[in-house]
Order: structure tokens, then sequence, then C-alpha cells
């Protein structure tokens, strides 16, 4: 199974920049089995049915994007550089991070983000910084939320730079536990409106969480795609949602991830007869195809990228010929891509 067997055109202009607004006006691709329709977010209260559950990922992004300075003595006086850094995730030791110019730290300076918020460079290895932040807690989170900008995805940073507007758009309704650096995007289309609308037709929710990481955008190096190494990301799946998802399939219902990362989580958690368990820990789980999906019955997501793990999954479930027909036509159709791009509805099986 080779990388250029997931590759595809794509036009840089439908890559989105901005979300739809309302969120549920975005486009909503449905593909159950040989179909395909053109719809909208919003139809989803028609799509769905009571007794289905709908897997949500509660992660909420930080502003994980920050600008400081580093001063460091000199013969010649103080010598100041400005530090761009992302935080990446936290470790035993401090958080995890990139800074741009690296070179420009050593292990034991201080970077100052403004007034709130100072962190000393506690190591340096492989590219990557170690930080020890002077805060902690809703502390360390309050002086973030002043000093930080979200953590747009490379393909749009490179377009444009984040603004006021992402603190809201880049977020779901739904987001409670902070430490993703990344959105779990499929889920930026719902609104508390959709919620209650779907709710009052039947349709459940379980909440589980996933701390998606920079990994997520990392490419694939591999040429056999069988041997890639998928990046770690925390994530747990409560007794709660385990047992609401194991009560819909035994009730006849189906269980609907909304996005990737809550897939490869309530994925993770199920054994082999696809009963899912509590979970709590890291999951490096990588699906491409082949795999045999065991609680999964469909999946709600956004457009991935050429050549990513995301359409290796999407592959997974549909079948590669048939994801290359739903690409094509989702090109074609001028649907727009990526994380503020708009949504597809994947059902392996016809109704």
């Amino acid at each position: 199974m080779k990388l250029d067997d997931f590759d595809f055109h794509l036009p840089e202009t439908l890559i989105a920049t901005r979300p739809a607004r309302p969120r549920t006006s975005a486009r909503l691709l449905l593909a159950q089995g040989d179909s395909i329709r053109d719809l909208h977010v919003r139809d989803l209260t028609d799509l769905l049915q009571p007794g289905d559950l709908l897997v949500l990922n509660d992660t909420k992004v930080i502003p994980a994007r920050l600008t400081g300075q580093r001063t460091r003595q000199t013969p010649q006086g103080e010598a100041i550089a400005k530090i761009e850094v992302t935080l990446l995730e936290p470790g035993a030791k401090g958080w995890k991070a990139l800074a741009k110019p690296l070179r420009k730290l050593k292990q034991g300076e201080v970077i100052r983000f403004g007034e709130t918020l100072s962190a000393e460079v506690a190591g340096i290895e492989g590219g990557e910084l170690t930080l020890r932040f002077d805060a902690s807690g809703e502390a360390f989170d309050e002086a973030l939320a002043q000093v930080g900008a979200m953590p747009l995805p490379p393909y749009i940073a490179s377009l444009r730079a984040p603004d006021e507007a992402d603190r809201e758009d880049y977020q779901t309704v739904w987001a409670r536990h902070s430490g993703a650096v990344a959105a779990p995007t499929a889920s930026l289309h719902f609104d508390r409106e959709l919620l209650e609308k779907l709710q009052a037709k039947g349709v459940r929710f379980a909440h589980v969480t996933l701390h998606v990481g920079a990994g997520t955008f990392l490419p694939v190096k591999v040429e056999d795609v069988t041997t890639h190494k998928m990046h770690g990301e925390w994530g747990e799946v409560t007794a709660q949602a385990a047992a609401a998802i194991n009560d819909t399939h035994n009730a006849g219902g189906r269980v609907i991830p909304v996005g990737t990362t809550a897939l490869r989580l309530i994925e993770t958690a199920a054994d082999e007869t696809g009963h899912v368990q509590p979970f709590q820990g890291v999951t490096e789980i990588f699906i491409y195809p082949g795999y045999r999906f065991r609680v999964t019955d469909a999946l709600m997501t956004n457009f991935h990228l050429p050549k990513s793990t995301l359409l290796m999954l999407v592959s997974a479930l549909m079948g590669q010929d048939r994801i290359r027909g739903i690409y094509r036509h989702a090109v074609e159709s001028g649907y727009r891509f990526f994380s503020y791009g708009d949504a597809s509805l994947l059902i392996p099986k016809d109704p």
C-alpha cells in the first residue's frame, strides 16, 4: 500500500480560510452505500434517526501560539530576541513546544510573554523545547488566554494570521477539557440550535475527550504507509460514554463519531467483539485500508489532505475506490476543504 495511492489534486481555491456562517449552513456530502447527495449540515435532522448516538470530542483548544522575548546579557549590553512559540503537549517536566528561531535559545534562559506569563527553557532536544511556565492550573489558563493566539493549521496560517474571530470559530460549542492544540474540526459545524433539534428527534450524545496534538498535521514520510508510526494523543472514554455506546448497539442504533478524533478513540477503547470499555491513556491507533471497524457505523468528518493518515482512515471505512469517487465529486462540486471547510457524512452500508 503506497503513499501515492492516497494522492489527489486539490485546487488551492478550495482551501477554506474562514468557516461557514452560520455553522450549520456548511455543505454536507452524504455518501451512503453507492449514492452521493449534496446537502447541508442543517439537514442532519432529517438524516439521523431516533436511537442514533453521536460521539462528540469535548476537548478544548488552547491558544497555543505565543510571541515572547528572550533577554540575554552580553558584554555589549542586553541582547533581546523575538521568539515565536507553539505549544505541543504537556509533559512531566513541562510543556513540549516548538520555537522560532530555536538557535536563539539556551537551556536555563527565560522567555517572557507580556506581563502575565513567562517560561524557563528546561530542555532542548531534537528540535523541540521543554518549557517550565511560572503559572499552572487556572492561573496558567487565564494568562494563556491573554497572551496566546489560536493555533490555526499550517495550511490556513500560511494564508492569513489568526485573529479574534478564531477564538470562537476554532472551538466547538461543547468544548470542556483544555489541552488540544488543534480542533476536532467536524464538530465546528454544530450550534446549540442544531443540537436541540437532534435531541428532540431522539438522537443521543456521548462525550469523549481526545486532546488533538500538532502531530495531526505531520506528513507521512514513508512510501509504504503500513510502516508509518502515529503520534500519540491522550484520550479518555468515561464509563458513562462507554455504556451509552454499548447500549446504543444493543438497542439496534447506530454509533456515529463526529470527527476522526472521536472515531480513533472509541475504536481504541473497543474490544474484538465491539464492546467498549472505559479508557484513559495515550492512543497511537493507525487506521488504514484493511482495518476492521469494531464499533463505528458511520462517520461525520471534513475533507482531508492528500496523502494524510486521515484520508487513509476514511478510505478504510468506505473503500479506496469509493473515497476517490467521493473526493472527485467534492472537488468538481466546489466543496470547501480542511479545518474550516465543509463536511461529509460517510455511511458504508445502504439503508
